[in-house]
């Protein structure tokens, strides 16, 4: 199968609108509306940088990430106009297994999740099981509140809540001809209604971080 040469044009054609979800980084998806289907571009639009770009259903330009080459540490994700939405980082404790961290807006003192991978144990029926999300002001309920699984360099995943419900999935984009692939530099990011698409892009960015 032939890789296809990617441009913003082939990656999202015809583009509509500059802004189709109607952009506001609080807002949440509501239960009366279909799931939301975002096309994640693994390039910045920025001469220099790493990082991605990211459409919504008509082509407009949603979520950004610029990061320049050779910069390590925290990644930001930003909205189209590049106002930072949340961040994510990373801590290296040699008491603790490497720990990524969620924090809102361009970073503050206080995360507000924390994120692991699990455990290797022997005979775990889990071992498509990515990466633990927890809450970080959750000090009765251990749980994750979210656990990711599948395999992110094929770019297929789940984001399950505590319920086992799917809020969010990765999954290759179709590009229509049965003889030419987008490989795995553009993808899909579907977000279930309820689910916040901002969350769910930033653990797109986590598994990017986790699993280069």
């Amino acid at each position: 199968m032939r890789s296809i040469r990617r441009s913003r044009a082939t990656v999202h054609p015809q583009p509509k609108c500059n802004d189709p979800l109607g952009y506001d980084h609080n807002n949440i998806v509501g239960n009366d509306v279909p799931s939301t289907s975002l096309t994640v571009w693994k390039k910045s639009l920025v001469y220099g940088c790493d990082g991605f770009t990211v459409f919504g259903t008509e082509g407009g330009l949603v979520f950004r990430v610029d990061n320049y080459k050779g910069h390590s540490g925290e990644v930001v994700l930003m909205d189209h106009k590049g106002i930072p939405i949340n961040t994510v980082g990373r801590t290296h404790k040699l008491s603790l297994r490497d720990r990524w961290f969620i924090y809102e807006g361009a970073a503050s003192e206080k995360p507000m999740f924390s994120v692991k991978k699990p455990g290797q144990r022997l005979n775990s029926n889990s071992s498509n099981v990515l990466a633990h999300v927890t809450f970080i002001e959750s000090s009765q309920d251990r749980r994750p509140a979210y656990t990711i699984e599948g395999t992110y360099a094929k770019r297929s995943c789940k984001v399950l809540d505590q319920s086992s419900n799917v809020v969010a999935e990765i999954k290759n984009k179709d590009t229509g001809n049965e003889s030419a692939s987008f490989g795995t530099e553009v993808f899909q990011l579907i977000v279930r209604p309820g689910f916040d698409s901002t969350l769910a892009m930033t653990m797109v960015l986590l598994l990017d971080q986790m699993f280069p």
